[in-house]
């Protein structure tokens, strides 16, 4: 299926003569083959070849060509679902340790970045949550005080506060600390160099269409030809997964929009990220070269939109969005596009090994921290391919 359509940003800053060179020849057998090079798997190969296991990427687009070029590039350890209310879901153990694998995850994405050979854009910020309406203010008072009791470095802000802090009045905000943003392509562009470096083998435009189980080892069939592999991680974002059994997902599509740069951003306090309480919600970012990135209006549709007068209907309310929370300010759209984007029903990632398939796992990051998710999500993966214990796979497994 079209997982995107429009005037996508992200490719624009990456020079058009990439070093990533798809490779035609492959190895007899691999330790692990990964299907799908967009972030999910270039952070899987990224995390497995420190272990000195020998991989192989396979794309049936080009690398990073999926969702991955249409990631708003937001990195928070706050999720979808607040922690309280992830509390009252799973218990509070399981919440809060999950939303500590996440803030560990944006610090392991931060270490990652500095080990590139091209700088991804990463960039520490704080996170504004404001209040979409006076109903939702004990909402965010609720989460201030789950987030605090916990240890996590959280504000709140009354209504008067949030008028000092930035030009647009809301009833109040959550703040948080640590998060960060990133350019995205640049980012999964910067790891395929580096892993390839580390003679992770990519291959572009190589279709899987077939996988059987030996005892010993797993076959995937694929348009270019079979390869042999001990274990084999299918990280294929919002395209159909291959598992054989329906998990509790719904694939939406969304919007975004990035302006023509700003020469002046000082009325944007450290240039926060900033979202809503309700949902779908409204997210804002700036890049390095001072534009906007605006996303939201979720539809219940799984494909990417087709029509062009569509998604610059949606660019225009978007745009007027970002007009009423910042007035006076000369904003004007230069990118817009419709994308497809997955969520799972329970709001927690899909992550592990096939309940009946031993040597076949999924690193499926679905929500709105899909980057974050499929860090921590690597890092659950190796562990069990390498048949080590990890108790954080219980959470995200994908019988749960």
């Amino acid at each position: 299926m079209d997982l995107h359509n429009g005037n996508l940003f992200w490719p624009t800053t990456l020079n058009p003569d990439k070093s990533i060179k798809g490779k035609t020849d492959f190895d007899q057998h691999y330790d692990v083959v990964i299907v799908g090079g967009g972030m999910s798997g270039a952070l899987a190969a990224y995390t497995l070849v420190q272990e000195g296991l020998h991989v192989a990427i396979l794309d049936k687009r080009e690398m990073a060509a999926g969702s991955s070029s249409a990631n708003t590039g937001l990195l928070q350890f706050s999720n979808d679902i607040m922690l309280h209310e992830l509390i009252d879901q799973i218990g509070e153990q399981k919440a809060v340790h999950f939303y500590k694998l996440c803030q560990n995850a944006v610090e392991q994405l931060d270490k990652v970045s500095k080990t590139l050979p091209r700088d991804p854009d990463l960039i520490r910020r704080k996170s504004i949550c404001y209040a979409s309406s006076k109903e939702d203010v004990p909402k965010l008072r609720k989460e201030y005080e789950a987030l605090a009791k916990h240890g996590f470095p959280v504000e709140y802000w009354s209504e008067e506060e949030v008028a000092e802090h930035m030009p647009f009045k809301k009833h109040a905000a959550l703040i948080t600390y640590g998060d960060a943003e990133v350019n995205p392509y640049r980012f999964i562009h910067g790891i395929l160099e580096y892993v390839q470096q580390k003679n992770v083998h990519l291959f572009e435009h190589t279709e899987s269409i077939e996988i059987e189980e030996h005892e010993d080892h797993v076959t995937l069939h694929t348009s270019k030809g079979n390869f042999s592999a001990s274990h084999v991680i299918f990280a294929t974002g919002y395209d159909s997964p291959p598992i054989d059994e329906k998990i509790g997902a719904d694939i939406n599509r969304s919007y975004a929009i990035a302006t023509e740069p700003i020469e002046d951003l000082s009325f944007w306090e450290d240039k926060a990220m900033i979202w809503e309480t309700k949902r779908p919600y409204l997210y804002l970012r700036t890049t390095a070269d001072n534009r906007i990135i605006a996303g939201g209006l979720d539809e219940d549709k799984p494909e990417a939109p087709q029509s062009e007068e569509w998604i610059a209907n949606r660019a225009n309310r978007l745009l007027h969005e970002l007009r009423k929370l910042f007035p006076g300010i000369t904003l004007n759209i230069a990118y817009a596009w419709g994308a497809s984007f997955g969520e799972s029903l329970d709001n927690l990632p899909f992550i592990g090994r096939h309940p009946h398939q031993s040597r076949q796992y999924y690193l499926l990051g679905y929500g709105g921290n899909g980057t974050v998710y499929s860090m921590l999500g690597s890092h659950i993966l190796k562990d069990l391919i390498l048949n080590k214990p990890n108790e954080d796979a219980e959470i995200v497994k994908l019988d749960r």
